[in-house]
C-alpha cells in the first residue's frame, strides 16, 4: 500500500511484513499489548478496565515518549485483521468496558476491517492527535469515543519535541472533525463515557502556559460540558528526554498546581492526575500479553 493516511502523507509503500514510512511500521498492524487497563480516565476505565490494545509505531516522534519502545523502537507482534478482531472479542468477554485502541492511525485500513460489524461496546479511538481529518472521516460510525491529544498550540514546541510543526493547526482540525462526528459527551447510568470526545495535554516542564493556552482553546471552542478534558500531570523524563535540558527534569508542584487551579477557574469539566502518576511504574509492561 502507498500511505497517506496520516498528516505526514509521506507516501511510503508499505509492505504486508516490509516496514516503511515515518511510522516504520508494515501494512499489517503490529500490537505490543492486548489487556484490561485501569489507568485511563474514570469514564473510560470504570471498574473492570478499558480493552486497551497498543499498536507499535507512531507518526509523531516525541523525545519524551514514554512508549517509545514499542512507538519508536518498533517492539511488538504483526497480526491479521481477523486475530485482531479476535483480540478484541477477547478482550470484551474478560469484561472490558470498551476497546481502547492506542496510537491506531497508521493501522486505520486494518482496524475498519476488525470493526466491519459492531463489537457491542464502545470503541476508543486514543491517539496523539496528529490526524487527517480525511482517514477520520472514514471511521464514522465505527468509533463512539474519540480520546486525542492536544499536546501544543505553539508550532515551536511541535516541532522542537515531536518533530510537527503543523501540529497544531492538524490537531485542532483533527478534533472539530472528532467532535461533528460524535457530538456532546454522553454517559451511562454507571458514569462510563459512551460517547464522546475527551481531550488529554500533558503539562511538560516549563509548559505552564501551553497548558493554559490548551485549555483557552478547549473553553473557547466547545461549548461547556460538551466535551471533557484531562490534564495530564503524569510527565517523566524518558525517551531522549535527557537530549533536552530545558525537560529532563520531573514537574514542579508549583507548575502542576499553577495548571489545576487554572483549570478549575475556566470552570473547565474534566479530570486531573495525582502527582504520583508521575512514575515508571505506570509503564504498562510491553510484553506481549493477549497478543
Amino acid at each position: 500500500m502507498v500511505c497517506t493516511q496520516c498528516p505526514r502523507s509521506c507516501g511510503a509503500r508499505r509492505e504486508a511484513s516490509v516496514p516503511g514510512g515515518v511510522c516504520a511500521m508494515p501494512a499489517e498492524p503490529v500490537v505490543a499489548r492486548a489487556a484490561l487497563h485501569f489507568w485511563e480516565e474514570p469514564p473510560i476505565s470504570g471498574t473492570r478496565g478499558a480493552g486497551t490494545v497498543f499498536f507499535s509505531g507512531c507518526n509523531l516522534r516525541c523525545v519524551f515518549c514514554q512508549n517509545s519502545s514499542i512507538s519508536q523502537a518498533g517492539f511488538g507482534k504483526p497480526v491479521t485483521g481477523e486475530r485482531l478482531r479476535e483480540i478484541f472479542r477477547a478482550l470484551i468477554v474478560q469484561g472490558a468496558h470498551n476497546i481502547d485502541l492506542v496510537t491506531p492511525t497508521h493501522f486505520t485500513h486494518a482496524i475498519l476491517e476488525a470493526l466491519s460489524e459492531p463489537l457491542g461496546v464502545p470503541v476508543v479511538w486514543n491517539s496523539g492527535g496528529y490526524e487527517s481529518a480525511e482517514t477520520l472521516q472514514k471511521l464514522e460510525g465505527r468509533v463512539q469515543i474519540y480520546l486525542p491529544d492536544l499536546k501544543y498550540l505553539s508550532s515551536e514546541r511541535a516541532a522542537r519535541y515531536s518533530t510537527a510543526p503543523d501540529y497544531p493547526a492538524v490537531a485542532t482540525a483533527a478534533i472539530r472533525e472528532m467532535f461533528r462526528q460524535t457530538g456532546p459527551c454522553q454517559f451511562d447510568g454507571e458514569g462510563l463515557l459512551k460517547r464522546g470526545v475527551l481531550i488529554r495535554h500533558l503539562l511538560l516542564p516549563g509548559g505552564v502556559s501551553e497548558a493554559k493556552a490548551v485549555m483557552d482553546w478547549v473553553a473557547g471552542t466547545f461549548p461547556r460540558g460538551s466535551v471533557y478534558f484531562s490534564l495530564m500531570s503524569q510527565y517523566t523524563p524518558l525517551g531522549r528526554a535527557a537530549d533536552f535540558p530545558e525537560i529532563d527534569r520531573r514537574l514542579r508542584k508549583s507548575e502542576i498546581r499553577a495548571a489545576q487551579e487554572y483549570m478549575a477557574a475556566l470552570d473547565l469539566p474534566g479530570y486531573t492526575q495525582e502527582e504520583t502518576a508521575a512514575d515508571e511504574a505506570y509503564v504498562p509492561a510491553f510484553d506481549l500479553t493477549g497478543v
